[in-house]
């Protein structure tokens, strides 16, 4: 009889044990192990193991980890392998807190609020000292409160590259060059307007289709940052490459805010310094490569035209309506956040 009571004893709390793990989040743990809570955090990014939005998730899971001594780990899943390959559904489950953290290109992160991609207006940004002073300043506080109402929280920001041009007819060199030419662009209004405004046909389309589109005729070329272009081989399949800067694209780094409002004092200011320094890291490490990877697509049998300031003058002129269209649709916060003129 004894026996058979202790049996029952156990089942109960065996099952207590259960029902009380069922109520909390299967990722987190509310554990302290040291210093730091014990807890596994994910993280989505959109390009592939070797785009920088994934070097700089690992580089960050990387630095907590250690900083950590293991107790706060980060799972990075690069191609958006959560949303089966799709960015927008990427950006909706960090929203909604089915991922705790992400960094997404700000084109992309317009489709939950086109403010956001304000600071890819043409010719905003003198270079990328330009681009981390400003952004650093005000334009990062531009991004913490449109990302806040949308149940985001701003961690940091990193290059995701200017913009170039490459395309398999001619060398870009005067506006003139751009005309006809049927150019890859992500879907958003700046650049689409941007290259109808030089008068090219810019077409919205995946960008895993891209390579194949260009081998087969369906497009000329694509714009994209040097890393980009580097990674997805178009030295292969391009002749020209002009280097003009005409649009900076940076990638966000965020979390979920009640997510990341739910984590310990310390583990969310071991993440935020974390994620600075990663966002510090791939900047450079951006800038860095980016002149060898000129020197590839050079190497490679490229013709690369870096234009001039008197060139680059020629595309303004003819660009000038138009972007004074996009900073009086933006408005005079953001136009003042990044000191647009």
């Amino acid at each position: 009889m004894r026996k058979k009571k202790w049996g029952i004893l156990l089942v109960a709390l065996l099952l207590m044990g259960l029902l009380a793990g069922c109520t909390g989040k299967s990722k987190a743990s509310t554990e302290a192990n040291g210093e730091y809570q014990k807890i596994e955090l994910v993280m989505a990014v959109n390009g592939t193991d070797i785009q920088i939005d994934s070097l700089v998730a690992n580089k960050f899971a990387q630095l907590v980890e250690e900083e950590s001594g293991g107790s706060v780990t980060v799972v990075v899943y690069p191609n958006d392998q959560l949303a089966g390959g799709n960015a927008t559904k990427g950006i909706e489950m960090i929203a909604g807190g089915s991922v705790d953290l992400a960094a997404y290109a700000t084109c992309t992160m317009a489709v939950i609020d086109e403010q956001l991609a304000c600071a890819t207006i043409p010719w905003i940004f003198d270079d990328y000292t330009d681009a981390r002073e400003i952004i650093d300043a005000t334009g990062g506080e531009y991004y913490a409160e449109r990302l806040s109402g949308k149940g985001i929280t701003y961690l940091g920001s990193f290059h995701n590259g200017f913009r170039q041009i490459t395309n398999g007819k001619r060398a870009v060199k005067t506006p003139a060059d751009v005309k006809g030419l049927k150019i890859r662009v992500p879907g958003s209004e700046v650049f689409m307007k941007f290259f109808r405004t030089l008068g090219a046909d810019p077409v919205a389309m995946s960008w895993s289709e891209v390579f194949t589109a260009i081998q087969q005729g369906t497009i000329d070329g694509q714009e994209n940052g040097v890393s980009v272009t580097s990674s997805s081989k178009m030295s292969e399949i391009q002749d020209y490459m002009t280097l003009w800067n005409y649009s900076y694209e940076n990638d966000l780094f965020v979390a979920n805010t009640e997510i990341w409002e739910a984590l310990e004092p310390k583990t969310r200011k071991l993440l935020q310094e974390k994620a600075t320094e990663a966002c510090e890291w791939g900047r450079d490490e951006v800038e860095q490569q980016e002149v060898e990877l000129v020197q590839n697509f050079r190497d490679a049998g490229m013709e690369v035209t870096e234009l001039t300031d008197e060139q680059l003058d020629e595309f303004k002129a003819v660009m000038k309506d138009t972007r004074q269209e996009f900073i009086k649709k933006y408005g005079e916060k953001a136009q003042k956040a990044f000191q647009i003129d």
